[in-house]
């Protein structure tokens, strides 16, 4: 077993609080299918057989999916508040090999090998995967005429490849200027600096770098924390044990220090010793060990996608924008299933649009229109419903003479007759009166009605 997978799933969605405090992130539905299925999917296509899933109770409790795989689910306690470095520190007794880590909010089309590739093919510490950052084009309910938050940026600096991850920084991190240690600059004198990227959350790690976190608990999350250092430790020197040793407290704290270097876990390869060409199988084509016999042992790789699919599921308008990128996502996969699924009951199915999906036993009624949405399942849509641009989701009843408009419905609600929404968000289990009117508003948990 060359990689063991593992998949966060723990996470409470907390970008995206109007849909996640009554539906778990990892199975808020995407194209009728729980977020989680994705990435499950992702790595079922690229060969695994096994994946440890971190998650917490009640998710797994929920979760039915469709994967021939082994899912080996280790659950988190409700009441433990973990960063995603935090929870594969946890299941650290698990990981025996190199480890391929994946957040569940991941819905991607990209061919693995290529990150995978890089890992193998330069012996490195870190592989990932970036895209360029997508900006929703649909009108996100509640948000309309609202000022969107400011994104601080990260600044990615790369070799002439493209390939090498040679800096990283966040903007909230910097002051006025970027700095470039000389050390960088001396390797590498060519360095393109890129803004607008995504941080896929899909990493490559040698197991060394997880036994490094065993170690060092100060680090708490993967993003933000242990990737910067990796970066950042390909140009600096391991920590030493020869210099300034006045007395045995600075000598112990020199120790310390030491311990938690990330070099100090880096197991020596003799064969690393022999020449270059000796070395490898692929090495006369692909790699160049020269790199690994005369840089750091530290070294970080990045796939940057330049067509296809990636989105990090992560806000409101990024949920909805993944569901109308699903049909297209499902052919390039290779899923050829009917979109409306064959149990559904549909009176007039000229009405339906060719890009909707329709899930399992819901009832469409008489000059029904739907363009553009994701219905559920177990839904009921009766006569004269005009539905465009919508994701509706499982139980859901919508009743006659409505027009439902680039909202998102969730799980059991009930749209009374003749109401008209546009740009909505509608809550698991609310209930609109007969004629109701609302335009860019939130109508969730116990308030009947809150507008952002």
């Amino acid at each position: 077993m060359e990689f063991q997978a593992v998949v966060m799933a723990a996470g409470g969605g907390s970008r995206m609080t109007d849909l996640t405090s009554s539906i778990p992130k990892p199975l808020l539905p995407v194209g009728n299918r729980p977020l989680l299925w994705y990435p499950l999917n992702l790595l079922e296509r690229a060969g695994f057989e096994e994946v440890i899933v971190i998650t917490r109770k009640e998710i797994q409790k929920m979760l039915n999916l469709d994967t021939k795989m082994k899912l080996d689910f280790v659950c988190i306690s409700d009441n433990m508040d973990m960063g995603t470095a935090d929870s594969l520190r946890h299941i650290h007794q698990k990981i025996k090999t190199d480890v391929l880590v994946l957040s569940c909010d991941l819905i991607t089309d990209v061919d693995l090998y290529k990150v995978v590739d890089l890992f193998r093919t330069h012996d490195a510490t870190l592989s990932m995967l970036m895209k360029k950052t997508h900006e929703p084009t649909e009108v996100v309910p509640g948000q309309k005429g609202k000022k969107k938050p400011v994104e601080q940026r990260d600044f990615i600096g790369v070799d002439d490849t493209g390939k090498r991850l040679l800096f990283m920084a966040n903007e909230a991190d910097l002051d006025e200027e970027l700095v470039i240690k000389r050390s960088i600059l001396q390797k590498h004198p060519r360095m393109h600096i890129r803004t607008g990227l995504m941080d896929a959350h899909l990493y490559c790690l040698k197991k060394y770098v997880v036994d490094f976190l065993v170690e060092n608990r100060t680090i708490t999350s993967l993003r933000s924390e242990l990737i910067p250092h990796l970066v950042r430790k390909q140009f600096s020197s391991p920590t030493s044990l020869q210099q300034g040793l006045d007395n045995k407290e600075e000598d112990q704290k020199k120790k310390e220090q030491a311990s938690l270097d990330i070099y100090s876990f880096i197991k020596e390869d003799n064969s690393l010793l022999k020449p270059a060409s000796d070395n490898s199988c692929w090495n006369d084509h692909r790699g160049d060990m020269n790199e690994s016999l005369h840089e750091g042992k530290v070294r970080c790789y990045v796939h940057i996608m330049k067509e296809g699919l990636c989105y990090r599921v992560n806000t409101l308008g990024l949920y909805i924008e993944a569901n109308r990128q699903v049909p297209k996502l499902l052919l390039n996969l290779g899923l050829e299933e009917p979109l409306v699924h064959g149990s559904a009951q549909i009176t007039d199915r000229g009405m339906i649009g060719s890009d909707s999906i329709i899930g399992s036993s819901t009832q469409v009624g008489e000059k029904t229109s739907i363009k553009h949405s994701i219905i559920g399942s177990m839904c009921t849509i009766k006569d004269k419903v005009k539905i465009t641009n919508c994701i509706i989701m499982n139980s859901v009843t919508i009743e006659e003479g409505c027009c439902l408009q680039g909202s998102v419905i969730c799980h059991n609600a009930v749209i009374e007759k003749g109401a008209d929404i546009k740009d909505c968000l509608i809550g698991s289990d609310q209930r609109l009166e007969t004629k109701a009117k609302h335009v860019n508003e939130v109508i969730v948990g116990t308030e009947q009605l809150m507008e952002i």
